[in-house]
């Protein structure tokens, strides 16, 4: 076999085992979705483990399924649960439930109290992490720790790069423009993907599907991912540096410092103004979902902290 041929090959089978090992994922966790109805929805999340609760929040366009890895090596430690946001990845609400951050809080402590949980250690990402902030203001006797990766900070939010997604969000055209991810994956990898992976691979056509045909399944459904976004402005921690600086709870940092989204400098702000910080680490190739490029450093992290906590 001449070389080339050998390297086509090659590359072939990496990309077709990714596919299959992605595949499998993708079913594992979705035999493992469970839902718990409540006020506001029927709303979507996955539970793995025992003792204490650990709570995983998400970032968009994507739902709990970011955090696989992550649940995979901590349930051991912890009742891992990880729920979808109101408005995007398998949560149903109904048109007139507000998708808001602040509403997006009020469910996660609605979701809290069905499952009987009334503390958690929070581990955030993206919208996420400015929904745990909000949730640590709102609910500071529920949080137990914090680690925050790459998110919105009081003065970077929403940040100046996602302004394209907010424009189309508004004219109502970002739905549309997102759901040609599942006709062309290779257009997903290459414009979402390398944005916000260090290896835009990893991004798989199941991986695709999984986070995007929810999100575009109805009418409605679109017009809730739009109105998910249309509420990340004006900034929605406005106002919250305040009260973080008197928070009690101990908070890590976890940066990919090659996030053009969210640089280090948010996490350098965020190692002020919280009194209990525990410092950052910085990951050098990480973006802004490096998270499922490198679940084993969110594990370490989190098991560090909740240690020293």
């Amino acid at each position: 076999m001449k070389r080339r041929d050998f390297l086509y090959v090659t590359a072939a089978a990496i990309v077709a085992g990714r596919a299959q090992a992605a595949q499998s994922e993708v079913e594992r966790y979705r035999h493992a979705r469970r839902y718990m109805n409540l006020p506001c929805g029927r709303i979507a999340y996955v539970e793995r483990g025992k003792g204490a609760a650990a709570l995983f929040l998400h970032g968009a366009p994507l739902n709990g399924f970011q955090w696989r890895g992550a649940l995979d090596r901590l349930s051991p430690y912890r009742r891992c649960i990880a729920p979808d946001f109101m408005g995007l990845g398998y949560s149903q609400v109904p048109e007139d439930q507000s998708v808001a951050p602040a509403a997006q809080v009020a469910m996660l402590a609605a979701l809290l109290d069905a499952l009987g949980v009334e503390q958690a250690d929070i581990v955030a990402s993206d919208s996420g992490g400015a929904v745990a902030q909000l949730f640590l203001v709102r609910y500071p006797a529920r949080v137990r720790s914090m680690l925050l990766t790459n998110c919105d900070t009081e003065p970077n939010s929403p940040p100046p790069p996602i302004q394209p997604v907010l424009d189309m969000a508004r004219a109502g055209t970002l739905a549309d423009d997102t759901a040609t991810w599942l006709a062309d994956g290779n257009r997903a990898r290459a414009t979402f993907g390398a944005a916000v992976y260090h290896d835009p691979a990893l991004l798989t056509d199941d991986i695709i599907d999984y986070y995007v045909a929810p999100m575009v399944s109805t009418p409605l459904r679109r017009r809730q991912y739009h109105a998910f976004h249309n509420a990340l402005a004006p900034n929605p921690l406005a106002g919250v540096e305040a009260v973080l600086r008197r928070s009690a709870v101990p908070v890590r940092m976890v940066w990919g410092a090659s996030d053009i989204i969210f640089p280090v400098a948010d996490a350098e702000y965020l190692d002020r103004i919280f009194p209990r910080s525990r410092g950052i680490r910085r990951i050098p190739k990480g973006k802004l979902f490096f998270q499922e490029e490198f679940p084993n450093v969110i594990a370490e992290e989190s098991l560090q902290l909740w240690r020293s906590s």
